[in-house]
């Protein structure tokens, strides 16, 4: 293709839908998205989209020039990550993904971390999503359950994540303690609404608790963790989320069945390269003192 810039603007518009969030996008001008995709289809001839009021949808041709572009745009993605992550300074951007729970232990070590390397800009990149090593959007994950088996990924074993059942003091004086596994029935929890998920602690809770009990249910974990200090009922805290809070009561002596293991995730292009073997050692180290 003559120019790229035309099958980049092309993408922008079956990616966004619309002329002006292309154009905003891109950083151009509205006229000058019409002006590349009229040139694209004149060059082609061929029409890449049916306009309307509300925007513009892909024709199958678009459908086509959409996938190869995404393809092409994730391969740029993945080769800038790569190369952000060379050079011998521990400097530029860290990026490091983990599950929003374990940022009261990270985003003290990462402070640290940085503190140690003031040139560092630190990216800590939490939630359900799935970033991918691969395509260069972290550098480290931090990933729970299984050992994860993407190819090309280095994967280490990091540490073991220990859930427990905890209410309010507030809680308590209100519906009493949980006597155990009889007496669920006669309280209220706070529960993922997502019945798929696959934390253990939440796949025990749904198999124990009549679905009545769940009372009180959250897409974030965060909003969870709120719902349970606020007293909206019994609820998982990992045991170092709930040594924040001292109002916080268990309920019940842990079982096997709510621990979950984390790993060290990189990809092998990045694995080797100083910023990221500084990184892993000084948060292995910072481990040791969590589980103690």
């Amino acid at each position: 293709m003559e120019n790229w810039d035309e099958v980049r603007t092309a993408y922008q518009v079956a990616k966004m839908g619309t002329v002006s969030g292309a154009a905003e996008v891109l950083g151009v001008h509205h006229a000058t998205v019409i002006r590349h995709v009229d040139a694209l289809e004149a060059r082609l001839g061929v029409k890449l989209f049916q306009r309307h009021a509300r925007g513009y949808t892909p024709t199958e041709a678009g459908q086509d020039l959409l996938r190869v572009a995404q393809a092409t745009d994730d391969q740029f993605g993945q080769l800038v990550g790569r190369l952000k992550g060379h050079g011998d300074a521990v400097s530029g951007e860290l990026v490091v993904t983990s599950l929003s729970a374990m940022s009261a232990l990270l985003v003290p070590a990462l402070t640290e971390f940085q503190n140690q390397h003031p040139d560092l800009i630190i990216r800590f990149l939490t939630g359900s999503r799935l970033f991918r090593l691969e395509y260069g959007e972290a550098h480290v994950a931090i990933r729970a359950g299984a050992p994860p088996e993407q190819p090309d990924n280095v994967v280490q074993p990091f540490m073991t994540q220990q859930h427990n059942l905890y209410a309010s003091q507030g809680y308590i004086d209100k519906y009493g303690p949980l006597k155990g596994l009889d007496d669920m029935a006669n309280h209220r929890f706070v529960a993922n609404d997502d019945v798929e998920s696959r934390a253990p602690y939440s796949k025990w809770l749904r198999a124990h608790a009549p679905e009545s009990a769940l009372s009180f249910r959250c897409v974030a974990g965060v909003s969870m963790q709120d719902a349970l200090i606020a007293g909206a009922g019994i609820g998982f805290l990992t045991q170092w989320e709930a040594a924040r809070y001292p109002h916080l009561v268990r309920m019940m002596d842990p079982l096997p069945e709510w621990t979950s293991d984390l790993w060290l995730v990189t990809h092998v292009d990045l694995h080797r390269t100083p910023k990221v073997q500084t990184f892993l050692k000084f948060l292995k180290a910072e481990a040791k003192a969590w589980t103690a």
